[in-house]
């Protein structure tokens, strides 16, 4: 993790986000908030929407604790276009512009084909690739006022790696190509857009970490999908993205950059 200002010799060097405002969705917990932490400590001002109040309050508490700036926060469901729309304007003019926007909020709803209903279709697309272009077309007036900008859209192996539930597949599908789509629809306006597609990761309280506390045989095979045997951390995830919202990332626009460890089936029972 690089601070804020990196001492060169006798001088501070100020982090790579130095004064950059970015919007995050789903910042309140997991992968979202490791991205969180960590464009505050590389010097950006940061903005985040969650639907939990209360684990955004504590998130910003605990930045401050840290000593880093207070968080521009809005309880909201990244599925209700009017209110995501709303968050990013307020963001805006907030914290004077913006330059960069994560969509980092996603999930699936239902289960196989067959106990899947339409609305779980639904859902699950608008949490994933319908949130990732609402939250970058609200962003798209506010990226041009400041002479561009990146967008970071959080997809997953999943998108072409198959496996179970195969709505949650289509959805990431549909974000990596959205983002290839834009990266040449927004490119005349200087804006970058990229997807960063995460393996499996160990995050405490989720799925994988409840499996490997409560069926080690299970977590055991699960690690053989890896040629380390270790899952993805939130962290590892985090860096990649931070770094194409980056100055340092100028060249890359239109890209999905795996994060997974050489990871094969995207889960214990892939296909």
């Amino acid at each position: 993790m690089l601070d804020a200002d990196v001492v060169v010799g006798n001088r501070a060097v100020p982090g790579p986000l130095e004064g950059r405002h970015v919007v995050v969705t789903g910042g309140s917990r997991g992968l979202g908030e490791q991205v969180v932490r960590l464009l505050l400590a590389q010097g950006a001002i940061v903005s985040t929407c969650g639907r939990n109040a209360d684990r955004l309050d504590a998130l910003n508490a605990s930045v401050q604790q840290d000593g880093l700036p207070a968080l521009f926060t809005r309880s909201l469901d990244v599925t209700d276009s009017e209110a995501l729309e709303g968050f990013v304007d307020a963001a805006a003019a907030e914290r004077g512009g913006l330059h960069g926007v994560v969509a980092c909020a996603g999930g699936a709803a239902g289960r196989s084909l067959g106990e899947s209903t339409a609305q779980d279709w639904t859902t699950t697309w608008e949490l994933n690739a319908g949130h990732s272009a609402r939250l970058t077309a609200a962003a798209l007036p506010h990226l041009r006022a400041a002479g561009g900008g990146a967008v970071v859209v959080i997809a997953s192996i999943s998108g072409w790696k198959p496996g179970p539930q195969a709505q949650y597949g289509a959805a990431k599908a549909a974000q990596i190509h959205l983002v290839s789509s834009l990266a040449r629809e927004l490119g005349p306006d200087n804006i970058r857009v990229n997807a960063v597609s995460p393996g499996s990761m160990l995050i405490p309280g989720k799925r994988w970490d409840r499996m490997r506390t409560e069926d080690p045989a299970a977590y055991e095979r699960f690690l053989d999908e890896f040629p380390a045997r270790s899952l993805v951390s939130p962290v590892e995830v985090a860096e990649v993205v931070t770094f194409l919202l980056s100055d340092r990332a100028r060249g890359i626009s239109g890209a999905n950059v795996p994060v997974d460890r050489a990871q094969n089936a995207p889960t214990p029972g892939g296909y």
